[in-house]
This record gives C-alpha cells, sequence and structure tokens, in this order.
C-alpha cells in the first residue's frame, strides 16, 4: 500500500518516527518485557499457574462483569447522551459536567463511597436487604462500580455523534412514511452504531484493569469475588513475580483477543 504523507503537516518521517519511538517506549517495550520475563517458565508451568482453579474464576469474574458493565453503560450512556443532546431543562448543565465526575474522582474514593452506600447497613444496602437482595461483596456490587466508573466513556463517544446527525434525516424518513421504530433502525442506528462500539470498547478495556473501586466493594473472596487485578496484586506481595507475570500475560491475551473481534467488527459495520 503507498504511503500518503498528509499535506497539511510537513515532516511525515519526522512525525512517524517521533511516533513509532513515543508507542515503543510508552506501549511495546513495557509489553516486551512482561513477555520476555514469562518466558522463563515452561510451558508446563505456565499452564499449571493459569488454569488454577482461583485463576479462572477470577479470569471469568473479571470480564464477565467487564462485559455486563459495558453492555448497561452500553444501553444507559446512550440514552443519557440523547437526553443531552436532543433536549432543553433546567440542570442539563449540571448533569453534564456529573458525567465527567467519575474521571476526576479517585477510584479508591469511588470504591469507597459505593460500599457505604450498597453494604448490608448502607442508605441502599439496608433496602435491598428487605428483598433478600445483597449487593455489596458480590459480583454484582463488582458490576455496579465498573458500571460507575465505564459511564463517561459511553456518553462521551455518542454524544458528539447524536450531535452531527441532522434532524433533518429523521423529518425526512417520517416525511416519507417511516415510523418511529423504522426511523429508529435505519436512520440513528446505522450512524451511531460506530461510536457506540468504540464507546463499548472503551468502557470494556477500562473495566478488565479496574482496581481501586472494586477491591472494597467485591468482599475479594477467592474463587467468588476475587478479580484477576487483585490476584496479581496477592502474587506480588508474596514475591511470586512469575505467578504474577503469567497472569498478566494470560490476562494481556485475552484482552488483546476480544479488542481485536471487535474492532474487526466494528471496521466491518464501518464498510457496511
Amino acid at each position: 500500500m503507498a504511503l500518503r504523507p498528509s499535506p497539511v503537516i510537513p515532516g511525515f518521517n519526522l512525525t512517524l518516527g517521533y511516533t513509532l519511538v513515543y508507542l515503543s517506549l510508552i506501549v511495546l517495550l513495557p509489553l516486551a518485557g512482561m513477555l520476555v520475563y514469562a518466558s522463563k517458565l515452561s510451558w508446563p508451568e505456565f499452564y499449571a499457574i493459569v488454569s488454577h482453579d482461583r485463576v479462572l474464576a477470577a479470569l471469568k469474574l473479571s470480564f464477565g462483569a467487564a462485559l455486563a458493565a459495558a453492555l448497561l453503560n452500553g444501553l444507559v450512556g446512550t440514552l443519557l447522551a440523547w437526553v443531552l443532546v436532543r433536549y432543553r431543562f433546567p440542570g442539563r448543565k449540571i448533569i453534564d459536567a456529573l458525567i465527567d465526575l467519575p474521571f476526576a474522582l479517585p477510584t479508591a474514593v469511588a470504591g469507597i463511597a459505593l460500599t457505604a452506600l450498597y453494604a448490608p447497613r448502607g442508605w441502599v444496602g439496608q433496602w435491598a436487604n428487605e428483598i433478600a437482595l445483597k449487593i455489596a461483596y458480590t459480583p454484582l456490587g463488582i458490576i455496579l462500580a465498573l458500571t460507575f466508573v465505564t459511564l463517561p466513556f459511553v456518553v462521551r463517544t455518542v454524544q458528539p455523534v447524536l450531535e452531527d446527525i441532522p434532524r433533518e434525516l429523521e423529518e425526512a424518513a417520517s416525511c416519507l412514511g417511516a415510523n418511529k421504530f423504522q426511523v429508529l433502525r435505519h436512520v440513528l442506528i446505522p450512524a451511531l452504531l460506530p461510536a457506540w462500539l468504540t464507546g463499548f470498547t472503551l468502557a470494556f478495556a477500562r473495566a478488565v484493569g479496574e482496581y481501586g473501586s472494586v477491591i472494597f466493594i467485591a468482599g475479594n473472596m477467592p474463587g467468588k469475588t476475587e478479580i484477576l487485578p487483585l490476584l496479581i496484586m496477592v502474587k506480588l506481595d508474596q514475591y511470586d513475580y512469575l505467578g504474577a507475570t503469567a497472569i498478566g500475560v494470560m490476562m494481556l491475551a485475552v484482552s488483546f483477543v476480544f479488542l481485536l473481534l471487535i474492532n474487526l467488527l466494528q471496521r466491518r459495520i464501518s464498510r457496511g
């Protein structure tokens, strides 16, 4: 494929060199160092670590909760973006600012606040106990924490695309006889889907590696509410650096496969 330098920004070779050096120093070299360190393990040793029941339970919980939180935010975040773009009401700018609060709030503070709220004696937890619903120290609490942390990714990705969709397209479709469901299916969803997938991917990737907001509300019970990042920290506290690296490599591989599949799907939808 022929290179097509941008005529606007000069110095293609220089800027490309800076890009590759920066990515190598920030992303590639640390990951390569982790892979090299993990190579000290033989394949049977590596497999024994990553196939342990405790590790598999943490893997299932981490990726399952991240997927559930990303899907939930994909729905709720899109509705929030729709309300902020299409309606004008008192307090709109305050709500718009509150959406970015998880970005600025330390994750440990978010975890403590959520635990105080949803614990059995918390404001919401005590009411949940009356209907036999336990939130804190369960996978449900982990999903709520991840949903809180990753909400802005979906809203801030979908919101600009909604603002750029001309309302005339919807009006034209309605004038041509389309009902509201047909307008949603044939006009809005095709325009929003690439941005929605981008927001979903960002939310999922952020949720997989989340640590601070989860450890307080999870309860950290091995095999039940223990996530992979916490298990890595446990290995490090035990000076089992090879074990922690092996889990990190497995986590990296699974994350890469998930993100690759999502990106391929996004590219296919964009071309369509």
